[in-house]
């Protein structure tokens, strides 16, 4: 009761002075607020006071139309892009070093030795079918084949297109034509497709190729896929390239370095990949000043000899540059640097520096995305590589009920392979091209805030040609220095030289900002509301004022409304519920005149009109000392 008393004394104390109906309000604020043209309205002749009410109410459309657009655009969160060009020192940027072939064949050979032995069988039959008879094929080891087979598409006939498993001499999925025997389909007049099936091979799509040499690549890679993701962590890496062989030769400006230099890290793709200056336990190594001399320069073997012969068609090393602390996705951001060949990147660093929320979705840390980072467990950045590759996993684990091999692996989950997954590969191939898991990616993972980008390498050139009284010293002492012999046991075919360096040290600062920020949109609010209607920010305070007035007339009059089936005559006008509240000696006048007045009048007696409390000051008795006192004083 007394927390309403309280309310009710206060809203009543707030609503004073404007008056206590609305055209009393709107007349008080016509006559002094600082605009111009409700003043014209309450003072002008009725001619232009029409005028003047036309004109205020034009203008006053006009500014809020302005500042609908400049709300709008300043809730677009546009930004605006400044190039600045910088020279200072810089840290030399990490280079990762990778072999083309992820595995030497001599360590991995058993491994593959059915699926190389089926490799040559397929090739036979595409490049020569009437040499692969069924006797030919018995000795193969096809229960690799049955899982994800490759298939000649015939399609003379669209309508009716003539399937034959390249191991069979009968069509499949046709059984209205059929070839006659000694007369199978060639890769120049049928396609060469691989399918793809799933439950217990009854439902199979067919993915078509444009060439052959695409088909039977995915196929052989499919299939060593399957292999190598069954082969535990620690074998795979002893059966890449060592360091000690792949680097022969490292110089870091004038300090010598080798391939203690180098962190190793394995990437499924390129098999074991070595980093300089990755910055992970020491710090990054500065650049003194650019120029070739000043880089780094190393001299690699790619052992081209050793190479796995149906997974890699590329001989040279695999690099890239990044920064310290980052992963490095050579596959997606790298460059290949031919065997034979000397090939040189002059480094020109660009930096890249977005604006966070609200003007775009860049993430500082990786923290505000809702996809598990599989790559965290290095101990690197955040990048959208990073997140891609991690949601890609996920959907694969939920859709297929396994990992893919070229992925990190969460907890307690496996890799996929043909025996514990059969189904594996159609699921696989369905999620590759879909399009829905792409956009939910992309759409979950947020770009870095900051990128640090390098040049593209200048292009190669070949080494020396081979001259016994030139050159040939050079290879005699590399071999002597890694093998302890006095034979050259290096092949010139697979040496690459790399020499990275900075071309110079001024770097481009690529860097986004507010295109429109608070005081632009201060400024053409007040500007737009100065010119059309010559107002600033205390008449908007008067105007908020007065619509604070309106809302307290409302509720009284509420009020009143909800109260006036209290009153036996007519209910009590506004001002009388004020005055009633603010005074509580207040009587109301009920004889005033009114719409039911004379109704009121008949059925009862007029009460007493309200009359003000009495001063009881006036009443208070005086003591008859005092009274006395005075007497005395007067007669005196």
């Amino acid at each position: 009761m007394h927390l309403k008393k309280y309310l009710l004394k206060g809203l009543h104390r707030l609503q004073k002075g404007p008056g206590y109906t609305y055209k009393e309000l709107l007349v008080w604020y016509c006559d002094n607020t600082n605009t111009h043209g409700p003043k014209r309205i309450i003072c002008e002749g009725p001619k232009k006071k029409a005028m003047w009410f036309v004109l205020t109410l034009l203008f006053t459309s006009l500014v809020c139309w302005q500042w609908g657009l400049f709300i709008k655009t300043y809730l677009n969160w546009e930004v605006s892009v400044s190039l600045s060009i910088g020279f200072k020192t810089m840290d030399f940027p990490a280079v990762t070093i990778c072999n083309a072939s992820p595995f030497q064949y001599s360590k991995v050979q058993h491994l593959l030795k059915d699926l190389d032995a089926l490799m040559e069988a397929v090739l036979g039959r595409i490049l020569g079918p009437e040499l692969s008879q069924v006797n030919a094929t018995t000795a193969l080891n096809l229960s690799i084949w049955h899982h994800t087979p490759l298939v000649f598409i015939n399609e003379q006939n669209p309508h009716h297109p003539v399937v034959l498993d390249l191991f069979e001499d009968n069509f499949n999925g046709s059984a209205s034509s059929s070839p006659a025997p000694g007369r199978p389909c060639s890769a120049h007049r049928c396609k060469v497709a691989m399918r793809l099936c799933s439950h217990n091979g009854t439902t199979c799509t067919f993915r078509n190729f444009s060439s052959a040499t695409q088909a039977v690549t995915e196929w052989y890679t499919l299939q060593a896929t399957n292999i190598f993701a069954q082969v535990p962590n620690q074998e795979l890496v002893a059966m890449g390239y060592p360091a000690e062989r792949l680097i022969l030769a490292c110089l870091f400006g004038a300090e010598p370095c080798n391939y203690r230099n180098f962190t190793p890290i394995f990437h499924p793709d390129y098999g074991n990949c070595y980093i300089f200056n990755w910055g992970m336990t020491e710090k990054a190594l500065p650049s003194a000043n650019p120029g070739t001399e000043f880089g780094l320069k190393l001299i690699l073997d790619m052992g081209q000899e050793d190479y796995v012969p149906f997974l890699t068609s590329t001989a040279g090393a695999r690099l890239m540059l990044h920064e310290q602390r980052s992963y490095p996705f050579i596959k997606e951001e790298g460059i290949y640097a031919m065997a034979g060949m000397e090939t040189s990147i002059g480094v020109l660093v660009d930096k890249l520096q977005r604006k966070g929320e609200p003007y775009s979705q860049c993430t500082k840390n990786g923290s505000d995305v809702p996809i598990q980072n599989l790559y965290s467990s290095y101990n690197t950045t955040y990048s959208i590589q990073a997140c891609i590759r991690s949601c890609f996993q996920e959907h694969m684990i939920r859709e297929c009920g396994c990992g893919h091999y070229l992925y990190p692996l969460p907890d307690k989950k496996k890799y996929c392979n043909n025996q514990e997954f059969p189904d594996w590969a159609h699921c696989y191939s369905a999620l590759r091209i879909s399009m829905a898991q792409r956009e939910t990616c992309i759409y979950a993972c947020k770009e870095s805030c900051k990128l640090l980008g390098t040049s593209p390498p200048l292009p190669p050139r070949l080494l020396p040609p081979v001259s016994p009284k030139d050159c040939d010293w050079i290879f005699h002492v590399l071999s002597q220095e890694r093998d302890q012999s006095s034979n050259i046991t290096l092949s010139r075919k697979g040496i690459v030289k790399l020499n990275i360096y900075f071309q110079e040290f001024n770097y481009r600062t690529i860097e986004e900002s507010a295109a429109n920020n608070i005081v632009w949109l201060l400024s053409n609010l007040g500007g737009q509301f100065g010119f059309w209607m010559g107002g600033s920010v205390l008449c908007l305070i008067e105007f908020g004022e007065i619509i604070i007035d309106f809302v307290w007339i409302t509720i009284i009059k509420l009020v009143a409304l909800a109260q006036s089936a209290r009153y036996d005559g007519p209910p009590p006008t506004v001002a009388e519920l004020v005055e009633a509240h603010t005074n509580f000696g207040f009587q109301p006048d009920s004889a005033m005149p009114g719409p039911d007045a004379g109704a009121y009048r008949r059925e009862q007696n007029p009460p007493i009109p309200g009359t003000p409390p009495p001063n009881y000051d006036s009443l208070r008795l005086q003591p008859l000392d005092v009274i006395e006192s005075d007497s005395e004083g007067d007669a005196i």
